[in-house]
């Protein structure tokens, strides 16, 4: 079978080749990738049976990319390569997902290409899903059907999230998605992560750069990611935003 390596790391790559080469019935396809974008056009031209796919990868992570190939008619197997701190082995149990656990060794990931298959939408929703549903921590990525299909955002890329009627804006890195999520829930989630600062409104505490009053005496908040454009606080909420500015 041949096998596509992806993964940001050069160690990680250079071990994987080397446990490969231990086991019967693989060969390793070249070039590996080092991101998202390169192993999507190495999968288009390679055609690998499998594919080892680094999860915490920047830009375009691994289960984005995994989201991605479910789109696609005949994607190759992928096993997903994982740190201890990234998802553990009860969230990889409850969504039946092939995997193993860096750093790797070789009865792991004979084990995990054994059971290799196609990912699909269920399965990649069961790893990201809230506490509630699946025991483990909030979700680390949001799920949204745009006109691409189904595309997965790392929540750490989340700028914004805004609600208009029945759906709800998600600003991101990249661009907007809707999605049909209540901004309540999205707040009782991600509580920790985003703060109110209006009624229709959640921001990434992370993005928060500075509080500014405005001549008319409205409040506007500027965020990393809006290219200096600013978000409107309401009266109710600027002492809430005022009393976490000293913490960021």
């Amino acid at each position: 079978m041949n096998v596509l390596i992806v993964d940001d790391e050069s160690q990680s790559r250079d071990r994987l080749n080397r446990l490969l080469g231990e086991l019967e019935g693989y060969s390793v396809l070249e070039p590996s990738a080092t991101n998202g974008e390169e192993a999507l056009a190495l999968i288009d031209s390679l055609k690998p049976d499998v594919v080892l796919l680094d999860i915490g990868m920047k830009g375009l992570d691994g289960l984005q990319v995994a989201a991605r190939l479910c789109e696609r008619e005949a994607p190759p197997a992928v096993v997903f390569c994982t740190g201890d701190d990234e998802y553990g082995s009860e969230a990889f149990s409850d969504s039946g997902l092939s995997y193993v656990t860096k750093p790797v060794e070789l009865a792991a990931l004979r084990d995990a290409l054994r059971k290799a298959e196609r990912p699909n939408r269920t399965q990649l929703a069961a790893l990201t899903r809230p506490a509630n549903e699946a025991g483990g921590g909030p979700r680390s990525h949001i799920s949204a059907r745009t006109r691409k299909g189904i595309e997965l955002i790392p929540l750490a890329q989340v700028v914004y999230f805004i609600a208009d009627h029945k759906y709800v804006t998600l600003r991101h890195e990249g661009g907007e998605v809707l999605l049909d999520e209540p901004l309540k829930a999205l707040e009782d989630e991600f509580g920790d992560r985003f703060v109110r600062i209006h009624r229709n409104a959640l921001v990434s505490r992370e993005r928060i750069e500075r509080l500014q009053r405005t001549p008319l005496g409205h409040f506007q908040l500027y965020l990393n990611g809006l290219d200096g454009d600013a978000l409107t606080v309401s009266r109710r909420h600027v002492a809430g935003v005022r009393k976490i500015m000293p913490q960021l």
